[in-house]
């Protein structure tokens, strides 16, 4: 039962939502289920913070290696937290200025903007910016010429690379029966065909792959939801 009723569940509650989709006089249902959804995912989020904290406070006491960053992770979670459901506003608030903090919690300046405007978001700036040479190793191994394959890959990419820089502008006194070898030309050639193709192509495997692996979840063959169950 441990593992039926769930099965049963989300089998029923998929198709559901699809039935609805598809015929008008459903949509109630599929609504129910999308609240009941909500629901359940708010439990989740309560669940997910929860074990966030256990499993920090476990490496903090432990005494793990990087058991810093736990600590700092705990912190800016309970800082972010209390901002964000204590609704502390801005100070000082034009309404009411004898209150500390009264302000809107939303406006500028308020702290929970204001830590993740000035703290969160140049973090994901710089994780991101950081990923870039990452990819620039990874490029640099795949672009080896080994194959034909590999030859048109890095001739792709070293024209669209160029086709953005200043560089283009060395091709723009080519004559006018030659203009299709200009850079901006063939990037703007390349990204229009090849690249809408290869994307096209791409997404469309990637649909058929969904639509497959839904309809296995669907079908109670693959149970990734069940984990240890």
């Amino acid at each position: 039962m441990k593992r039926t009723v769930p099965v049963i569940i989300a089998s029923a509650v998929g198709f559901v939502l699809v039935i609805a989709f598809f015929i008008p006089r459903t949509q109630a249902w599929g609504e129910t289920a999308v609240l009941w959804f909500n629901i359940l995912a708010a439990v989740a989020f309560v669940l997910g913070a929860g074990n966030l904290i256990k499993v920090q406070l476990e490496s903090i006491s432990a005494r793990r290696p990087g058991w810093g960053f736990a600590l700092v992770t705990l912190v800016a979670f309970f800082t972010m937290f209390i901002a964000g459901m204590l609704k502390i506003g801005v100070f000082p608030a034009g309404q009411y200025p004898e209150h500390a903090w009264s302000g809107k919690f939303d406006s500028a300046g308020a702290p929970f903007g204001w830590m993740y405007n000035y703290i969160f978001s140049p973090i994901t700036a710089t994780m991101f910016a950081s990923l870039a040479f990452y990819v620039a190793s990874a490029a640099f191994r795949a672009f080896r010429a080994k194959n034909v394959e590999a030859i048109l890959l890095l001739g792709t990419a070293f024209v669209v690379l160029i086709g953005n820089t200043a560089m283009a502008r060395l091709t723009d006194p080519l004559p006018e029966y030659l203009a299709f070898l200009r850079l901006d030309v063939l990037v703007a050639n390349l990204m229009s065909y090849v690249a809408t193709g290869v994307t096209r192509a791409i997404t469309i495997g990637v649909a058929v792959g969904v639509a497959a692996t839904s309809l296995r979840i669907l079908l109670g063959i693959d149970r990734p939801y069940l984990g240890r169950l």
